[in-house]
C-alpha cells in the first residue's frame, strides 16, 4: 500500500465486510497484525509502531466503529459489537489467524474477540485495560470523552487542547492525533469520532470484562503504564489473580497512553512476547 508522502504514515482505505465498512491503514508484509486504538482516537496513532514492525508483519491499524473514517451506526457499541467487527474483518482479509494489538478500548475489544473467535486469533497484546477498573476511574474517563466534543479554531488549537489533555504524550504523537482525528466544519475543526458513539462506548466500558478474561485461551500479554490513572495497581493485581498464567509488563513512568508515551518499550514488549 502507498504511503502518504508528506507525513510518512501509511495511507488509508476502506474495507467493506458483510457487517460494517472500516477505514484502515496498512503497511508491511508477513503474518497479519491488527491494531485497535482507544476511545475517541483513530488508527493513525499506531503509525510509529507499524513502521517498526512492518518488516516482519502485514500491519493494519483500524478505525473502530464510530471512530475516524469508519462507519458510525446509531447503536451497537458494546464489547461484543466491536469484537464481532474484528472477527468479520479478519475473515474478509482472509489472512488469519491475526495478532491483535489493542490499547484501552482496543485492548478490551481484542481480548473479547479472542475469547469469542479463538480460531481467528493468534495472540493478543492488551495495553492498559483490564477487568476490575474502579468506578471513579471510569467516571473520569467518561468526563474526558464528553469534554472533547467541541469545535476548534484550527489545528494549532487542537494541538494545544490535546497537549493539555495528554501532558505526557510527546509532541510528535500529539501532532499525529491533531492532524488525523478532526474534520472541517463551520467555524473550524471537530472530532471525527461520533459523539453519540463515544457516549455509548464510554458507558459500555463499564461492563464486566472478567468473563472474557476467564474464557480466552489464546496467549495474552497485559501491558500497564506504571502511572496509569485508569488501570490501578489493584485492578492489575486482581486480573493476575484471575489469570495468573498471563504475562504482565509494567512500563516505568508511563501513564495510560503507553504506546505513545513509551513506544520503544512497547515495541520491545510486543516483540519479546511474540518471539517467546
Amino acid at each position: 500500500m502507498a504511503t502518504d508522502v508528506l507525513s510518512g504514515r501509511p495511507s488509508s482505505r476502506r474495507i467493506d465486510t458483510d457487517r460494517i465498512s472500516l477505514n484502515v491503514r496498512q503497511t508491511g508484509n508477513g503474518p497479519l497484525m491488527l491494531f485497535f486504538h482507544g476511545i475517541t482516537s483513530n488508527s493513525a496513532v499506531f503509525a510509529p509502531l507499524m513502521a517498526r514492525l512492518s518488516d516482519r508483519f502485514t500491519t493494519i491499524a483500524v478505525d473502530q466503529r464510530g471512530h475516524g473514517l469508519s462507519d458510525k451506526p446509531e447503536s451497537g457499541y458494546q464489547a461484543n459489537d466491536y469484537a464481532d467487527d474484528i472477527a468479520h474483518l479478519i475473515r474478509t482479509l482472509d489472512r488469519g489467524p491475526a495478532i491483535l494489538v489493542g490499547h484501552s478500548l482496543g485492548a478490551r475489544n481484542s481480548v473479547t474477540a479472542a475469547a469469542r473467535n479463538p480460531d481467528l486469533v493468534r495472540s493478543v497484546i492488551a495495553i492498559d485495560f483490564t477487568p476490575y477498573i474502579e468506578t471513579d476511574a471510569l467516571d473520569a474517563l467518561e468526563s474526558r470523552v464528553n469534554a472533547g466534543d467541541q469545535v476548534f479554531r484550527d489545528v494549532e488549537a487542537v494541538q494545544a487542547y490535546l497537549a493539555g489533555r495528554y501532558p505526557n504524550i510527546p509532541a510528535d504523537a500529539i501532532r499525529i492525533r491533531a492532524e488525523s482525528g478532526y474534520r472541517p466544519v463551520d467555524g473550524g475543526l471537530r472530532p471525527l469520532a461520533s459523539p453519540t458513539a463515544m457516549a455509548q462506548t464510554a458507558r459500555g466500558l463499564r461492563a464486566d470484562l472478567s468473563q472474557a478474561y476467564r474464557d480466552v485461551t489464546k496467549p495474552v500479554l497485559i501491558v500497564r503504564g506504571e502511572q496509569s490513572k485508569l488501570v490501578s495497581a489493584e485492578a492489575l493485581a486482581k486480573t493476575s489473580r484471575l489469570r495468573p498464567d498471563l504475562p504482565v509488563v509494567v512500563v516505568p513512568g508511563a501513564d495510560h497512553y503507553v504506546n505513545e508515551v513509551s513506544p520503544e518499550i512497547t515495541l520491545k514488549a510486543i516483540t519479546n512476547f511474540i518471539d517467546a
